[in-house]
């Protein structure tokens, strides 16, 4: 919902947060571990099917690290090992894992049994998880400690897809009665022991874990979806870490507390290219004229976020030495020509606190170059629908664009192809097709980097989609207090087992 960015929360918002951290920390039966030791963290998201793998709940139990899968990223987002102590490809659609020396949370060994039930399991789920929705795979085991996985089709991205959240490795104890459950029975350093509802979470030291073992004896979680919430609670010191800190709090916390990087989330207003005004491509220039990045990063981000380059931004390290100018653009509709035009719906969301004030300044920016703009705000799952549908002129999103392989590929590929599953501005052009496609069918990291660069010079070429900014994270901690929080562009992780009371 939202709310002012401008005023604390009252006390008594603050005092509601801290009393499940209160009952969430007495109730963890840690006191021989050493209660002070305990990380106390507040997460934005609370659980929304039961800590589930195959949904965003994943993530969550990511960046607690509490689940791993065959492989994990490194910064760059390429694949290393975990899980899976190495892996070789034997034709263009069959891999061989080999699994390192580990066991689960509850005492039962990492096989390839355990390997090829869990990603079996995911292959099976409803809803299906989305790393899966466009690559099918099958999972045998060729031995106790080897895994055969065969794609439908050449997948040169496999071992990066195999590190989602959603692919994560679970003992048979995870599996009962049609759910899946991994609290106990999951690999990472550390064991999610309780959780209550969407309230809070009690997470403790792995101590059978195969890596270097959590520095912290455990972690009290609670969920708290207001962000002024979540920063009021590190304030009064409730909390250790908070995650997602609100632009507009950022400066009332202060600098010891404020953990700023780039994301890989470029908020971008869409265009309908099929229907309306914007099935002009003139019209698309015109609006993309009028646009003044500069303008949003200073009156709505007070200058944490940098301004639009592309697709994809500086949380993207390697992107910018690749980029190319946009090619195949129209010249821009005069503003007598715009003038003339019927009234545009503008749309975004509420869910995200900054895009409401986003779309009412880029709505001046587009009238000051002649289009009548009307605004449509409303929360996201009330307008995901209609947006697919192509029922808006022109949609502001914050997107994700590494997804679900940690490379942009997934991302040209759902949001600007033909058949693409999350294609807003209804792009179908067969140059971006045939672009994202050869970048899609190179094995070597490098020359798939320098096509995808090609295929994003034809996207913005086509004005499909208007980059508005590169938004940058703000993690929430006292860096004279607590040690090791992850500052991940990815977002897959934050705690880790480096992260401890200093």
């Amino acid at each position: 919902m939202p709310r002012s960015r401008r005023f604390p929360l009252p006390v008594i918002a603050t005092a509601a947060l801290l009393l499940p951290l209160a009952a969430c920390s007495s109730s963890s039966g840690s006191g021989a571990s050493g209660d002070d030791q305990r990380l106390r963290v507040v997460m934005a998201f609370p659980p929304a099917q039961a800590m589930s793998p195959y949904g965003d709940d994943a993530v969550t139990l990511s960046r607690l690290a509490v689940i791993e899968g065959l492989t994990t990223l490194d910064g760059n987002g390429a694949a290393e090992p975990a899980l899976a102590a190495s892996w070789k490809q034997d034709n263009p659609t069959t891999w061989t894992f080999t699994l390192r020396d580990a066991v689960f949370q509850d005492g039962a060994k990492v096989d390839a049994d355990a390997v090829v039930r869990s990603l079996t399991a995911a292959g099976k789920a409803s809803p299906l998880p989305r790393v899966l929705s466009d690559t099918p795979l099958t999972a045998t085991a060729t031995g106790s400690g080897t895994v055969r996985i065969v794609t439908k089709a050449e997948d040169p991205l496999l071992p990066q897809r195999l590190a989602n959240p959603s692919l994560t490795i679970l003992s048979a104890g995870a599996y009962k009665d049609g759910k899946v459950n991994p609290a106990g029975h999951a690999t990472g350093p550390f064991t999610l022991a309780g959780v209550k509802g969407a309230v809070s979470a009690t997470l403790e030291r792995n101590a059978d874990y195969w890596g270097d073992q959590a520095k912290a004896p455990g972690v009290d979680v609670t969920f708290a979806a207001d962000g002024t919430a979540r920063a009021n609670a590190l304030r009064t010191k409730a909390v250790d870490v908070a995650e997602y800190v609100p632009i507009a709090q950022a400066s009332l916390l202060g600098d010891s507390y404020v953990h700023e990087f780039p994301s890989a989330r470029t908020n971008g207003l869409s265009l309908n290219t099929e229907h309306g005004v914007f099935a002009d491509p003139a019209m698309r220039a015109a609006a993309r004229e009028a646009i003044d990045s500069e303008a949003l990063v200073a009156g709505v981000y007070e200058g944490r976020a940098d301004t639009a380059k592309g697709l994809l931004g500086p949380g993207i390290p390697w992107a910018a030495g690749k980029r190319t100018a946009p090619t195949g653009r129209t010249p821009a509709a005069s503003r007598d020509e715009v003038s003339r035009t019927q009234e545009i719906v503008l749309a975004t969301y509420t869910n995200r606190p900054e895009l409401p004030e986003v779309a009412t300044l880029v709505q001046q920016q587009l009238e000051k170059r002649g289009f009548t703009v009307r605004q449509v705000v409303r929360d996201y799952a009330q307008m995901e629908a209609d947006a697919l549908a192509g029922k808006y002129d022109g949609f502001i999103q914050a997107r994700n664009t590494l997804l679900d392989t940690a490379d942009p590929v997934s991302y040209l590929a759902s949001d600007f192809t033909c058949d693409g599953s999350f294609n807003i501005s209804q792009l179908c052009d067969k140059s971006v097709d045939a672009a994202v496609d050869k970048a899609a069918s190179l094995r070597a990291t490098d020359a798939r980097h320098g096509a995808e660069m090609t295929a994003e010079a034809a996207v913005l070429g086509a004005d499909a989609l208007v980059p508005l900014v590169h938004e940058r994270f703000v993690q929430g901690y006292d860096d004279a207090r607590v040690e090791g929080v992850a500052l991940d562009p990815m977002e897959r992780t934050l705690i880790t087992a480096d992260t401890r009371i200093g």
